[in-house]
């Protein structure tokens, strides 16, 4: 197939200068760059192609010679044609420069080790109070045989031939708007700038083993499920010299048979008897610091809450307390004796008609606070 004039692949004229071939340029590689159109041939073999007219064009000498002889009187190679082996070689830079992303390995220096990850399941009062645990955590740590660096003891890592120790390899690219140079990371020595020769037996040359530790955790007071701490430098080790990562402890407060939680109160309920709820009652109520003793006056309605103050969960950072919410829920008395039923009777009937007068009567009051 006959290759397409280049002023035309670039969309320009004839007499376009150096500032309109590099805006069309631009432009079309900004629109046709193969990380643009993942899996698309057309506009991979489209960008080929504007990269081998701007090659040409941008290039004053062989810009005058395909002026003259077109096609003829270029480099039968073209531009780039080597560079889209091995993952689009140079162009990576290219695309660099227009998106801000790019290619190429990382940078040789120290890097922090990766971070792990816990999860810890505590009862609601040591959520409640705190406390501290020891747990059992399997991460890398530096190899005891070699001390990390990953040669058999007696022996040494030799600098590395490829990158002469610096660990980073220099890459000049010609490219359409000049020559670049890029640095990649060395991929024999993987940026440690170091070769083994001859591998330690016990880590086999990563320089670190996997081991169970014991770590000691303080949970603090208030803590509830969701909570994450944070233990700075007991993670992984890091690399080059670089620190370790952390350990993170994730949450996670057991239900309890009697508490519930909503921020720093506690809720629960306290069951009574209906004649307890109609003449008043004194209470043992049981608590984060133990049974507390409750009056309840007379005539109290169930679902009716107490609070008792400073007596819920201590505020994160040692701001106090929460309250403690005490509902009441009257019992109503089932399986009742004939006699037992008489003498409710008799008592309502006994009732004032001051009492019922506007309102509903006592065991009214009693059977809507269960049925309704």
């Amino acid at each position: 197939m006959a290759k397409r004039d280049y002023y035309e692949v670039l969309g320009v004229g004839r007499e376009a200068t150096e500032n309109d071939l590099k805006k069309a340029y631009r432009q079309l590689a900004r629109k046709y760059h193969p990380d643009v159109n993942p899996g698309n041939k057309e506009a991979e073999e489209r960008f080929k192609e504007i990269n081998e007219a701007y090659e040409v064009l941008s290039d004053p000498e062989k810009r005058a010679r395909y002026d003259q002889f077109g096609h003829a009187g270029t480099d039968p190679g073209g531009f780039g044609q080597g560079d889209f082996q091995g993952g689009f070689g140079g162009f990576g830079d290219i695309f660099e420069m227009f998106f801000g992303g790019g290619f190429g390995g990382t940078q040789r220096g120290p890097r922090k080790g990766a971070d792990l990850q816990l999860d810890l399941d505590i009862s609601f009062e040591e959520a409640a109070f705190g406390v501290e645990r020891d747990v059992q955590v399997t991460r890398q740590e530096e190899c005891p045989a070699c001390q990390g660096s990953g040669a058999e003891p007696g022996t040494h890592p030799s600098r590395c031939p490829a990158c002469h120790g610096t660990g980073q390899i220099k890459v000049t690219q010609a490219t359409p708007l000049g020559r670049f140079q890029t640095v990649r990371t060395c991929s024999q020595c993987h940026g440690s700038g170091k070769v083994i020769n001859t591998p330690c037996k016990e880590c086999r040359g990563r320089g670190a083993v996997r081991r169970e530790r014991k770590i000691h955790v303080r949970v603090p007071a208030g803590v509830d499920t969701g909570s994450r701490l944070r233990i700075s430098g007991e993670g992984e080790p890091g690399t080059l010299g670089g620190p370790p990562g952390d350990l993170y402890v994730d949450i996670s407060v057991r239900p309890h048979p009697l508490f519930r939680r909503r921020d720093f109160d506690v809720l629960s309920d306290h069951s009574v008897s209906f004649t307890q709820a109609a003449l008043g009652a004194e209470l043992q109520v049981p608590t984060l610091d133990g049974h507390v003793k409750v009056k309840i006056p007379e005539g109290t309605q169930s679902g009716t809450s107490f609070r008792l103050k400073n007596k819920g969960i201590p505020r994160l950072r040692g701001y106090g307390r929460g309250d403690h919410h005490v509902r009441i829920m009257v019992i109503t008395p089932t399986n009742l004796s004939e006699r037992q039923k008489e003498l409710l009777r008799e008592l309502e009937r006994s009732l004032s008609q001051e009492n019922r007068a506007g309102e509903k009567g006592f065991f009214e009051k009693m059977k809507d606070a269960f049925m309704g």
